[in-house]
């Protein structure tokens, strides 16, 4: 199915507390220079704003958000999967990674939660 020239992307989507939106916008800048560093082409990951459509299930309904939840949605690009999961070895043993995560992960007030996260690795179909 893969199409010569075409991209293979990471795609996920996540609640992430409204009051803790700048501090996880500061953590996704950092680490979207990591992913970069480590094989990613871009990196992109935006808040939802118009999130209902009739007659659709919606990404707070998805994911079970609460009233005052952010929803985020975003995605990094590869030249392949196979760039993909090399990038993917090497952020899971940057020591960076650990840092910049543990203060979203902390149990006494945790901000990022990857149980409540959607995610896939996705191969073109249309560009």
């Amino acid at each position: 199915m893969k199409e010569n020239g075409s991209n293979y992307i990471d795609g996920f989507v996540l609640p992430i507390p409204q009051s803790h939106l700048n501090q996880y916008k500061n953590v996704a800048e950092k680490v979207a220079k990591i992913w970069k560093e480590h094989g990613a082409i871009a990196y992109f990951e935006y808040v939802g704003e118009d999130l209902k459509l009739e007659g659709t299930r919606s990404f707070p309904e998805l994911l079970d958000a609460k009233e005052d939840e952010a929803i985020i949605f975003g995605w990094v690009v590869f030249n392949s999967r196979e760039a993909r999961d090399l990038a993917n070895k090497k952020v899971a043993t940057d020591p960076r990674m650990v840092d910049l995560i543990a203060p979203l992960t902390n149990t006494s007030k945790i901000i990022f939660d990857a149980q409540r996260m959607a995610y896939g690795g996705f191969q073109s179909l249309v560009q």
